[in-house]
């Protein structure tokens, strides 16, 4: 891999568990990374880390730069008599999102193994749950009145392993390595551990360059849910300028490729970004030849809109990794995160108008 790309970093990001509200194995990760490097580092009544970087010369307002830790997962609705697991989503995703196959259920007391299951292929009308989303019956999408976790225990067992509504299922660790494509690079989980590893590098290097402005770098929370980590530091950190880091999705609609640089967004689903600053971050990235793709997204929301659409962030903007099938099997291009990272550097380096 690129020497540029901390891989093992990047690795270890995608295999550690974070569902929405249980993002604790990340947060040791992110947490460790940013001690030593940030001139301090806490955990927030959220549970965000936040990182604070002392500005040079504190000629602008402060700058909050968030990505977030948690990901897409499953939730525990009810464990049936026979011990197997029914689901419901924590965060947009669907069960065709991740396929069929092994899932680690969290249990209070101890951590298990599942499997994410259908039934089988080989029924008729009588097997009325799997005949109507099979292609030559029914043709139903697949969706989560469908599926359940076979667990191989007992309800006894489950419960003193705690296992109960409301425990998370993640797609097991074993379906999380990382592979090369060509150029690219694949993953479940690029959203947004791949945005983390692009703000622990940005870390590494305000250490030795220092930003303009007091910056805070900020690993929130339950983005997945509704933005809740971004909006809750937003709302605390002093008032200022907030941008996420993000996977950007790659489609016709949007004019945007997983071949392009940075997605720079002018917009999304839940709020009108700053003109002025996805202008600057447009103006920064075309210095370096970085090629960077101005967007206006639909379905598609960020920490940074969430907290300017509920009033508690002044300027907000966006800048995305380019990926390609965003909360499936997401792929990214070799290059994309030291692509964005030094993007960002600059961005907090130079002084500008917002």
């Amino acid at each position: 891999m690129n020497p540029e790309i901390n891989s093992k970093l990047l690795q270890e990001l995608l295999c550690a568990y974070g569902p929405s509200g249980q993002e604790d194995d990340v947060r040791a990760i992110c947490r460790r990374e940013l001690d030593g490097v940030a001139d301090e580092v806490w955990v927030d009544d959220a549970g965000n880390v936040v990182a604070m970087f002392g500005g040079e010369t504190r000629t602008g307002p402060p700058v909050r730069v968030l990505a977030h830790m948690d990901e897409l997962s499953m939730l525990v609705k009810r464990v049936n008599p026979d011990g197997t697991l029914h689901l419901t989503h924590l965060g947009t995703m669907y069960p065709a999102n991740f396929v069929l196959g092994p899932v680690t259920v969290l249990g209070n007391h101890q951590t298990l193994c599942g499997v994410l299951a259908l039934g089988s292929e080989h029924t008729t009308r009588e097997s009325t749950r799997i005949w109507e989303t099979k292609p030559d019956g029914g043709g139903r999408a697949l969706d989560w009145s469908d599926v359940y976790v076979f667990t191989g225990h007992t309800t006894a067992e489950l419960s003193a392993a705690g296992v109960r509504a409301g425990s998370r299922v993640c797609i097991d660790r074993s379906k999380r390595q990382l592979i090369e494509v060509g150029d690219y690079l694949g993953c479940y989980f690029m959203d947004d551990r791949a945005a983390l590893a692009v703000l622990l590098a940005t870390a590494s290097a305000l250490a030795e360059q220092r930003p303009v402005n007091d910056t805070y770098l900020v690993c929130t929370v339950s983005e997945e849910v509704g933005g809740i980590g971004g909006t809750h530091a937003a709302r605390q950190l002093p008032d200022g300028l907030t941008l996420a880091v993000e996977v950007g999705p790659t489609e016709y609609e949007y004019g945007t490729t997983v071949a392009g640089g940075p997605i720079i967004a002018y917009s999304d689903a839940q709020c009108v970004y700053d003109k002025a600053l996805a202008d600057r971050l447009m103006d920064i990235a075309v210095a370096q030849g970085a090629e960077p793709q101005p967007a206006v997204l639909g379905a598609f929301e960020s920490d940074a809109s969430h907290a300017k659409a509920v009033g508690v962030s002044g300027p907000a903007g966006l800048i995305c990794l380019p990926t390609l099938s965003t909360h499936g099997y997401e792929v990214i291009a070799r290059q994309a995160i030291p692509t964005l990272t030094a993007v960002l550097v600059e961005f907090l380096r130079l002084p500008g108008p917002v």
